[in-house]
């Protein structure tokens, strides 16, 4: 059995609610496969992308950077759950993951930012490096 990283990159418009732009599999998930995915993409006509959605792979990251200039990065919230939850024992992860999602029910930047800073400060004594992942992260969920 061999070990593969399989990739979907879907679009969302104004009239378009979902749709598949493009797969590719490779046993190695690096910048240099993600730069060759979105040249790809490019290349088939994608373009005018404004958003880009994903987990926090630096490699892909770079690779928004390079080939879809003018584009926005924002961290996904299913991975960025599941990278926090990672660093808390399974008893208590449903009160983690309930916390956490205190800060996107909020209603504009500015209490999303206090309620942010609450939360982690909160999780500091108990879970330091949950509180770390918290404070890296601010600015990209």
């Amino acid at each position: 059995m061999v070990s593969m990283a399989v990739v979907i990159a879907v679009a969302s418009t104004a009239t378009v609610n979902a749709k598949c732009l493009g797969w590719t599999s490779d046993r190695v998930e690096d910048g240099a496969f993600w730069l060759a995915f979105l040249r790809s993409l490019v290349a088939r006509g994608l373009s005018g992308v404004k958003l880009v959605t994903s987990d926090s792979h630096q490699g892909l990251k770079s690779a928004i950077a390079a080939v879809l200039q003018g584009s926005s990065w924002q961290r996904c919230r299913t991975h960025f759950m599941r990278n926090a939850l990672a660093l808390v024992p399974k008893g208590a992860q449903q009160m983690v993951a309930a916390t956490i999602r205190t800060v996107f029910f909020q209603p504009d930047a500015d209490n999303a930012r206090a309620t942010w800073g609450r939360v982690a400060d909160g999780f500091r004594p108990r879970w330091p490096r949950l509180a770390q992942l918290l404070d890296a992260a601010e600015d990209e969920s």
